[in-house]
């Protein structure tokens, strides 16, 4: 590939370990308004910006890396005008002086920082058309690669970049060298023509491409497979897209023993619903269920689970609980994330259970399953006494019913 002259830029960051087998946490958390914006922590190169976040958006409590090392690339190269950002998380492009940004997102936590910081952000995944939303293509797209969510969701997301990226166009892309960056380039190369890795700080790298004229390659089928009598429809990137993953076979596999759980009748919330599988198990057993996640793709995930199975029930994209009204339930099952990209962050699983707090209706029990070390046991106890059902495999599953 050819392209223009390779510049390196490097600047310090705020660390973001990778997720342990066993993460190390505290068993209490100081009190935080986990829907509320705050401002990000930032590397010293940018700490003169005003940027916000959350809990639950990629890169907090401060920015992601590689979103950090893309800002200061096309600052380097004075992009100015409209650009198009795939993956905006909390619009630190938007701080780019003499840009007008489209921000991108499928997170219901990153789509409320951007509303709340004013920017014009629009709700998709990978594949989607955004041509409705914005009928002239900008000269500019921005990408963060989530190499942590698998190779098929990378291979999703620079097909979409292509998808939107006119002709003579650029793509500035970002991502982690250990998470696949230098092989996606190559891929972006093939389809855009031309570029190369241009900024390198770290693990991180930005490459900038131009597309020349030629064919999107085809965005990756969804992976299927069957579980527990659900035929499972998992969309790339989603988490247990390809087979079921431990701690939920565990949980399914005991709450299928438990002679007391009759769910004809009862509403179940299935929180963090993912591919859908757990929300589908409860409406085979006649249950009126409502399945619930953060994450768009897995949103469009779960409903196609729903329809391959011919299953009632409703998928709602929210940030925790943030977009369920005034909903209750009898039951909430849930395997809660404890990672937001590269980072542990258990802000976002301990509002789950803040959640059920809130939403469980008297005599409702929350069953949770959870790696051994993460300690949920405190928060759970504002429902009701904790009991452990189950211990195995390095997995625990942890009920609490409110009181009537």
């Amino acid at each position: 590939m050819t392209g223009p002259r390779k510049q390196k830029i490097r600047f310090g960051r705020s660390a973001h370990p990778e997720r342990p087998t066993a993460p190390t946490v505290s068993p209490a958390a100081p009190p935080v308004d986990y829907f509320a914006t705050r401002p990000a922590e930032l590397p010293p190169r940018l700490d003169a910006l005003s940027v916000q976040t959350k809990p639950g958006v990629r890169g907090y409590p401060g920015v992601d890396s590689a979103q950090a090392l893309l800002f200061q690339t096309m600052r380097k190269d004075r992009v100015r005008g409209d650009v198009l950002d795939l993956t905006a998380m909390g619009g630190l492009l938007g701080a780019l002086s003499g840009v007008t940004l489209r921000a991108v997102e499928g997170s219901a936590a990153a789509l409320t920082v951007l509303h709340a910081a004013g920017l014009d952000a629009h709700a998709a995944t990978p594949g989607e058309d955004l041509q409705e939303r914005w009928p002239e293509r900008a000269r500019t797209v921005a990408l963060v690669l989530a190499g942590d969510r698998g190779n098929a969701y990378a291979q999703a997301q620079v097909a979409w970049a292509h998808a939107c990226t006119p002709p003579g166009g650029t793509l500035y892309l970002a991502g982690d060298r250990d998470k696949g960056f230098d092989r996606y380039v190559r891929a972006a190369g093939n389809a855009f023509g031309t570029g190369e890795t241009v900024a390198r700080d770290g693990g991180m790298r930005v490459a900038k491409l131009v597309r020349r004229p030629g064919p999107t390659p085809p965005q990756p089928e969804p992976e299927t497979y069957e579980a527990h009598g659900v035929q499972v429809v998992g969309l790339p990137g989603v988490f247990s897209a390809g087979r079921l993953d431990r701690a939920t076979t565990l949980l399914l596999e005991h709450l299928q023993q438990l002679e007391a759980l009759d769910l004809i009748g009862k509403r179940v919330l299935d929180l963090g619903c993912g591919t859908g599988v757990i929300g589908a198990w409860a409406a085979r057993r006649g249950a009126q269920v409502t399945l619930v996640d953060g994450d768009l793709q897995s949103v469009r995930s779960a409903q196609a689970t729903l329809v391959a199975n011919a299953l009632p029930g409703e998928v709602i994209h929210s940030d925790v609980d943030a977009a369920l009204g005034d909903r209750t339930f009898d039951v909430i099952l849930t395997n809660p994330p404890f990672h937001v990209g590269r980072g542990v962050v258990l802000d976002v699983a301990r509002e789950f259970i803040a959640a059920a707090t809130r939403r469980l209706t008297p005599g409702g029990t929350l069953y949770v399953v959870a790696n051994d070390p993460l300690p949920y046991e405190g928060n759970m106890s504002a429902i009701g006494p904790v009991r452990e059902l189950l211990r195995a495999g390095g997995f625990k599953i942890l009920a609490a019913t409110r009181s009537v």
